[in-house]
């Protein structure tokens, strides 16, 4: 297919947990530690494509947990090294891949995988994704925010596509991480805002149980 002509089947992937990239989205990053700097470095040697990926468990190396089977895949849109060698920066999704198998580490201590895009490919294309119904996510966002005192930009809401909403929202809520790995495979942007609404409403069940007397004991 397309889309596995069109992308490295062997790629770098960078585990962070609670931290999701969507096709088509932007993800700002700060690079500092080594491995993960020479990561950048050399994918930017190459076609600037990286996976972002997030712990699954603890493991029995805190340095290399387990990791979900299911990532997304980004390329490198914008980047800028510090005088200290940190870096800056910006990556865009491009679609999501499902781990055939994670590879030997790199010599410089990132990991690499076999990324298999098969199944991912209406990622390329936001016409194909179900539709969303707006007014139920805005009006389960405004409960969820009010629950937790927080408040939001509407005019940048107002503004922004559905997707784009969707996408910002998946990314940005204080979502636990396998919360947002539930987001992230969930089949499209239709889709994903059907389970925003339902993090939503379980945010606001949790809320009321916590502050249930009955339950304090």
């Amino acid at each position: 297919m397309a889309l596995r002509r069109s992308l490295p089947e062997v790629i770098p992937v960078f585990p962070l947990p609670g931290v999701l990239l969507l096709p088509r989205a932007m993800l700002p990053l700060h690079i500092f530690e080594p491995r993960y700097r020479a990561m950048i470095r050399d994918a930017l040697d190459e076609e600037g494509i990286v996976g972002m990926v997030q712990p699954c468990a603890e493991g029995t190396d805190p340095a290399n947990p387990p990791i979900y089977e299911i990532g997304c895949a980004g390329k490198i849109q914008n980047s800028e090294k510090l005088d200290d060698g940190r870096y800056m920066v910006a990556l865009q999704g491009i679609a999501r891949f499902r781990i055939d198998r994670e590879l030997a580490r790199h010599p410089d201590g990132y990991r690499t995988v076999h990324a298999d895009f098969e199944g991912f490919g209406d990622d390329l294309d936001a016409r194909r994704s179900g539709p969303v119904d707006r007014d139920g996510l805005l009006e389960a966002l405004r409960g969820f925010l009010a629950r937790r005192g927080l408040s939001a930009d509407w005019d940048a809401v107002g503004r922004a596509d559905d997707e784009m909403l969707v996408n910002a929202l998946s990314m940005g809520c204080p979502f636990a991480p396998n919360e947002k790995q539930a987001l992230l495979e969930c089949g499209d942007t239709g889709e994903r805002a059907r389970m925003l609404e339902t993090l939503f409403a379980m945010s606001g069940f949790q809320a009321a149980n916590d502050d249930d007397p009955a339950r304090m004991n």
